[in-house]
């Protein structure tokens, strides 16, 4: 039970949703900076997000 005022327990990483980037094929987790656009993410980095450009 927790106190009022009190903090909330953090979610662990393994319970954060995931996506795979559209250029190098690795998953990336959801990220705190993307909470109002995690829809529209597609890059897991700001390189990657460079590098679709230049294709």
């Amino acid at each position: 039970m927790s106190r009022p005022g009190s903090k909330p327990k953090r979610v662990s990483k393994a319970d954060l949703p995931e996506k795979t980037c559209a250029v190098c094929n690795r998953p990336f987790s959801w990220r705190k900076k993307w909470a109002r656009v995690w829809e529209e993410v597609k890059y897991c980095s700001e390189r990657c997000r460079r590098d679709a450009r230049k294709r």
